[in-house]
């Protein structure tokens, strides 16, 4: 493979890490809805790139958006946040394949047989997910399938093809992309009531029919002072227990205009409970916020009166919500490297990551899936270095996809990672930190590290 580097740029306050840096140690994704039309706008686009390690197309991936026409297809938008999201070492969510809304008038307002009807269903699924294979890592395949009483709801193909619509979209995704997790999303469901038991029923009778299902995806479209943490925990647990993946898909949480500092505390108060009922749960892998800022949300558009949902304000500023996040994924293990007493603090008497002789390294892979890996690595020098250079070995097979907070290139098995401008300079007792994401098959934990030719210690 020839010599490829990549990289991005460093948050503005190298001492206050970004939500992706304190998310990845945890093993879970922060992902953030991304508005294809506000890419080119610098402020937009560096929150996007620097604060989020997954991206979910906002409507650039809906059936209206990628094929207006019957058989003719556009994918300018999805090529678009898929190259933006391996610029910057990210994972994709696709959203969304099959759903009752944002449907184009020649599907919506057309007549089919239903045989014609599901031949157009699966031949769009698997023609958008054959697109993207190896590309998108998760797919939403059905959206929104229930009514509240958790019957199913009346869409154009439930009332021509039954409940069978839904298993056979989750099997034409599987035949696309063997390796794309593949899940159901809806809102409302975040808590035990009528709509989230009937869409545990039919995520139990997939599972029995032996349906490729991975995933549930739960969106969060909250109020705020109504968010009840302990109950998410306890849904996203239950459908955990199914041995499936769960996600919050698509959090936000809205108020009553105007907002007042008592709101955003509160606001901030809800976000941090919904992180942690996240965090809680072993199979929860990962929270996706549905928008950056408020100026840019789709609540005042739907909820009159209401807005402020995003963790950023009109300017693009971080609310008390942005803090609560971060504070939620330091909690649960994180880290923060400005905190004294926190194990990547160099200064901490008895620190675990101490090195033993000139440098110590962890190699920890944070997400795996069939053909790839996202991998977080860190190294700690016993004494100052500038221009570092740090190496190892990946599987036969595996390449580099994209990596960030430094150069990278490969040469058969061999990676060599080099500084980036911002990070050259490091202490004695500092901390070398980049990542890097996969393709072809995962990385291995604990893989030795060289720090300018010297073995580093596992640790």
């Amino acid at each position: 493979m020839a010599a490829v580097t990549f990289g991005f740029a460093a948050t503005a306050q190298a001492a206050d890490p970004s939500l992706r840096e304190v998310a990845e140690p945890t093993g879970r994704f922060i992902g953030t809805a991304v508005n294809d039309s506000l890419l080119n706008d610098g402020t937009y686009r560096n929150i996007a790139a620097t604060e989020f390690d997954s991206v979910t197309a906002e409507n650039a991936m809906k059936w209206e958006s990628v094929e207006p026409q019957r058989g003719q297809y556009n994918w300018a938008g999805g090529d678009r946040l898929v190259d933006f999201a391996q610029q910057n070492g990210q994972l994709v969510y696709g959203h969304t394949l099959v759903w009752h809304s944002q449907m184009p008038d020649w599907l919506e307002n057309g007549s089919f047989s239903d045989t014609e009807l599901r031949e157009i269903m699966t031949d769009h699924v698997t023609t958008q997910v054959g697109r993207y294979r190896g590309d998108v890592q998760r797919w939403d395949v059905v959206n929104e399938a229930f009514n509240e009483d958790g019957s199913f709801r009346q869409s154009k193909f439930y009332q021509q093809l039954g409940a069978s619509y839904i298993a056979d979209s989750f099997r034409a995704a599987r035949a696309a992309d063997p390796d794309a997790k593949l899940f159901i999303n809806d809102y409302n469901t975040e808590t035990r009531n009528a709509k989230s038991d009937g869409l545990y029923r039919l995520v139990q009778d997939l599972l029995a029919q032996g349906v490729p299902i991975d995933g549930v995806g739960f969106q969060n479209h909250l109020i705020v002072g109504n968010v009840n943490g302990s109950a998410i925990q306890q849904n996203l647990q239950r459908f955990a227990d199914l041995g499936l993946e769960v996600a919050v898909t698509e959090l936000d949480i809205r108020m009553r205009m105007p907002a007042d500092s008592s709101k955003l505390q509160q606001q901030a108060r809800d976000y941090r409970a919904v992180a942690d009922a996240c965090l809680a749960v072993d199979g929860c892998s990962g929270i996706t916020v549905w928008g950056i800022s408020d100026r840019d949300s789709w609540v005042p558009d739907v909820f009159d009166g209401e807005g402020a949902a995003c963790p950023w304000d009109d300017n693009y500023r971080p609310k008390p919500a942005y803090d609560a996040l971060r504070d939620a994924f330091v909690a649960a293990g994180g880290g923060d490297p400005g905190d004294p007493g926190d194990p990547g603090d160099p200064d901490d008497p008895g620190d675990p990551d101490e090195p033993t002789g000139d440098c110590s390294a962890t190699f920890q892979i944070s997400n795996r899936w069939d053909a790839g890996s996202v991998v977080a690595v860190t190294v700690r020098t016993g004494q100052s270095v500038n221009n570092w250079r740090v190496e190892f070995d990946l599987p036969s097979g595996v390449t580099l996809a994209n990596g960030w907070n430094g150069k990278f290139s490969q040469s058969g098995t061999r990676v060599t990672v080099t500084n980036e401008s911002y990070n050259g300079t490091v202490p004695a007792g500092g901390t070398i930190s980049f990542g890097f994401q996969t393709s072809g098959g995962a990385a291995q934990d604990g893989t030795p590290v060289t720090l300018g030719g010297q073995n580093c210690a596992t640790g």
